[in-house]
């Protein structure tokens, strides 16, 4: 089964065939909405709206640890797709660019951002040398160029704590820190993915400039991010089909 996270624009999958929704209750809350199960093709999918299928839950607040735990552990997952829209801090990652990362570098906090709190359980140490599945970004990769949709292969994800966006000093800190593009909830998600050793990887759409570059150098543009983004998440579409493909989904 795999399982997609839509992130800001993506609160349904256009080309999923919905078959049912299910409400989970998880130990550690409630989710950021019901499960969508469907079909994209032949292949089984469960979808999740990262922010709320009304797009409510600012990136701070969102229950990540409910929403990864109902996806693997109700859901049985075997897989997760992150679909994140970011910030540009590279110079060759123009708006409406699709991005598959290989590395993240953390500026959350205070969330809530393990599975394993101590006290009595165990405590565990896992390992995050490399943040994301190698062969869910293949598979990305592949299901992308199957579908003539141009994506670029790595970048290093800064996770910021939002909701507000960065001041151009910040940003240029996260240049100087090796930082490609700025998001607000790739973290603690793929963490609490890699703790439940399910593979997890990130589609990336760039909605705009980060802080500072581009046609943000005065300010962020926000009348001009819904057409970006509906325009490349269309093209998100047709990489999801991809991978949904007998090619990576065998029967």
């Amino acid at each position: 089964m795999l399982a997609v996270i839509g992130g800001s624009g993506l609160t349904q999958l256009a080309n999923l065939e919905v078959d049912r929704r299910e409400v989970v209750r998880t130990p550690y809350g409630d989710p950021s909405g019901a499960l969508t199960f469907g079909r994209i093709g032949t292949q089984g999918v469960v979808f999740i709206a990262r922010h709320g299928y009304g797009h409510t839950i600012p990136p701070h607040l969102v229950n990540y640890r409910a929403n990864i735990w109902a996806l693997v552990q109700a859901a049985k997952a075997t897989r997760i797709v992150s679909v994140a829209s970011v910030g540009s801090i590279r110079r060759d990652l123009t708006p409406g660019s699709l991005l598959i990362p290989h590395q993240i570098i953390d500026y959350t906090w205070g969330r809530e951002s393990t599975f394993f709190q101590g006290g009595d359980g165990q405590v565990v140490h896992v390992d995050f040398t490399h943040p994301y599945s190698e062969g869910v970004r293949a598979e990305l990769l592949r299901a992308a160029e199957a579908a003539g949709e141009s994506v670029g292969e790595g970048g290093v994800y800064a996770a910021t704590q939002g909701p507000r966006l960065e001041t151009a000093a910040e940003i240029d800190r996260l240049e100087r820190d090796g930082a490609d593009i700025v998001g607000m909830t790739g973290m603690p998600e793929a963490v609490l993915a890699r703790e439940l050793e399910v593979p997890y990887a990130a589609l990336c759409v760039v909605a705009n400039w980060a802080a500072g570059r581009g046609d943000s150098s005065d300010g962020i543009r926000f009348h001009e991010l819904e057409g970006v983004l509906e325009e490349s998440l269309g093209r998100v579409r047709n990489v999801l089909a991809g991978l949904c493909s007998d090619e990576f989904c065998p029967s």
